[in-house]
């Protein structure tokens, strides 16, 4: 059977306003000056800690605890499934195509957007780091998702808008798809082994 590995924030749903806002409130909690929403898409995607860090925080670990404190009561639900994105996930369901989700947002939130957006019912597994960190690096997620299911790699494809997917794909031998509906600045996905606009689109690639 074939799997695809979807990423969430970019794929899936348009998180901007949940994420870039709380980490507006994180910054500002720790007397910094905050960047606009707009100036801060880049986070989506990385790993928390690493955007701290290339922000300059002083205190990382704290800075995630504001960012938390924010985005676990409001931040999680600031967000909307991308168009088409129902139909695609329906029409590989359809062709009998596996789908897990593959995401650096911890899995403990990740579930709860899928639920809450009614995207879970067409997952098998979903997999993101743990809270304290453990497994932020997407190319040792997809690893540990792999030799948990066993899940071979040339039987999968994995999904996403931004560089670290595409990596992490080919880390562990499988395809790494591109999609440019997500926050992927320009040239990212030039290592993608394929490039679609539109879910249709991609749901023709991957059934056909």
């Amino acid at each position: 059977m074939k799997t695809v590995f979807l990423d969430l924030d970019g794929t899936l749903t348009d998180p901007k306003p949940g994420v870039t806002r709380s980490f507006i409130y994180a910054l500002e909690k720790i007397g910094m000056d905050a960047p606009s929403e707009d100036d801060l898409e880049w986070v989506i995607g990385p790993a928390l800690k690493d955007s701290f860090v290339k922000l300059g925080v002083p205190d990382v670990d704290q800075a995630i605890v504001f960012y938390r404190e924010r985005y676990t009561k409001k931040g999680l639900f600031e967000n909307r499934v991308y168009d088409g994105i129902p139909e695609l996930l329906a029409g590989l369901q359809d062709a009998g195509i596996q789908m897990c989700v593959a995401t650096a947002k911890p899995h403990a939130y990740a579930k709860i957007i899928t639920k809450h957006f009614g995207l879970s019912q067409y997952m098998a597994h979903e997999f993101g780091p743990e809270l304290d960190g453990t497994r932020n690096n997407k190319g040792d997620l997809l690893s540990y998702a792999l030799a948990q299911t066993g899940i071979h790699a040339k039987d999968s494809i994995m999904v996403g808008d931004r560089h670290y997917d595409i990596t992490a794909g080919h880390h562990v031998g499988m395809k790494g798809l591109g999609v440019t509906w997500g926050y992927g600045l320009k040239g990212e996905l030039d290592s993608a082994d394929a490039v679609f606009e539109t879910p249709a689109d991609l749901l023709a690639y991957l059934t056909a």
